[in-house]
């Protein structure tokens, strides 16, 4: 677009900054509404696969998340004792690194920092509390009080997003699956240098993930009721005991783990907002859209995918609504792709039934979507 826009980006997590970089290093006018007090990413730490990281390189950023996490090539298969089954190296996108495991924290410092060089605002403390769109632009309350016109908002609030429920009311809460992830931040073992699952004849999957040179988390996902909450007191005994069965380097791992603090608990929930993601010149993107199961560890990616692509769209479009229409076209059959396999993949390690279509998609395997998603987007 030749005209520079006034943008509004509801959410400051990882896909709100990564559309702010890309929109404000393009000469728009972009103002962030985070309701957190500060960029304090919540959880422990996150991967990059190589389609994130060839997202990084393009807003600008891609050194700097190198140089905050662990790169790495090779994903390692184990047995429950910690017996090497098979290495299986990563596919590229281009000459992007395989993938990157990073700190969430130190991403969003990254994003944060490269946003506020580009030139955008990040609002502290402060969600829309009003909205009201004519078809030429976009009035905005927001909760200070302030007021503004916007040529478009974009609701990068995450899966539990309050700007979906202003377009779509409760049509689309998230869905819990019936499983959560627990995952906590321990010293790197030396041996790790590469994700590392440990699987088998267990009802559990246990992960070793780096990232930085003296960190990794250890993460697990297991069937948990909706309303269980780890008790804050022995929450690192409750993970030990559901890891039971597992030796090696998780063992090693969960030896470490003496802090409940330090174990962070997540339900794992879905979203799938079946409706066009936009309404008029507001419009929904990452999880507040279409949010998997971690299976793929490719929520964060399809989140900066959205950014990236929603900036080349207006880049290219004579106006916001087609930008928007074309952008979707892009972006739905392959966070659609993410989501449903991610899905598949749950149900096939739970031994819950699926169906045909499932099957289908679990031919393609973990794998063989990872060199589907290295394709370009």
């Amino acid at each position: 677009m030749a005209t520079p826009l006034r943008v509004l980006v509801h959410g400051g997590g990882i896909g709100g900054l990564g559309l702010a970089v890309a929109l404000a290093r393009r000469g728009h006018t972009v103002e962030v509404a985070e309701l957190r007090e500060q960029l304090d990413a919540l959880g422990v730490g996150i991967i990059q696969p190589s389609n994130a990281l060839h997202v990084m390189r393009e807003l600008g950023v891609l050194e700097d998340c190198l140089k905050a996490g662990f790169e790495w090539e090779v994903l390692t298969i184990c047995d429950p004792s910690g017996a090497t089954l098979a290495k299986i190296p990563q596919p590229r996108m281009d000459d992007a690194p395989a993938n990157n495991g990073i700190p969430r924290p130190a991403l969003a410092e990254v994003l944060g920092r490269a946003a506020a060089e580009a030139g955008a605002t990040v609002r502290f403390g402060t969600t829309i509390t009003g909205l009201a769109d004519d078809g030429e632009g976009v009035d905005v309350t927001l909760s200070d009080g302030s007021t503004g016109r916007w040529d478009l908002v974009v609701g990068f609030d995450g899966i539990g997003s309050p700007l979906r429920t202003r377009l779509y009311g409760d049509r689309y809460r998230p869905e819990y699956t019936g499983f959560a992830n627990w995952r906590v931040t321990v010293p790197r073992q030396s041996e790790v240098r590469g994700v590392v699952m440990s699987t088998g004849n267990l009802a559990a999957k246990a992960l070793l993930t780096p990232i930085t040179d003296d960190l990794m988390y250890l993460g697990a996902v297991f069937a948990e009721a909706e309303d269980f909450r780890p008790d804050p007191e022995r929450a690192h005994e409750q993970l030990a005991e559901r890891l039971a069965g597992f030796g090696g380097p998780v063992a090693e791992a969960l030896a470490r783990v003496t802090d409940p603090a330090a174990v962070v608990y997540s339900r794992i929930s879905q979203v799938t907002v079946d409706e066009p993601w936009h309404v008029g010149r507001v419009v929904l993107a990452g999880d507040a859209a279409h949010a998997s199961t971690p299976h793929l560890a490719q929520g964060a990616a399809m989140a900066v995918e959205d950014a990236l692509v929603l900036a080349q769209e207006l880049d290219a479009a004579d106006s916001v609504p087609a930008a928007l229409r074309v952008w979707e076209e892009r972006r739905r059959p392959r966070a659609m792709f993410v989501q449903a396999l991610s899905r598949a993949v749950l149900k096939q390690e739970t031994g819950t039934p699926t169906t045909p279509e499932e099957d289908e998609l679990l031919e393609v395997g973990i794998p063989g979507a990872a060199h589907v998603l290295v394709k370009p987007y």
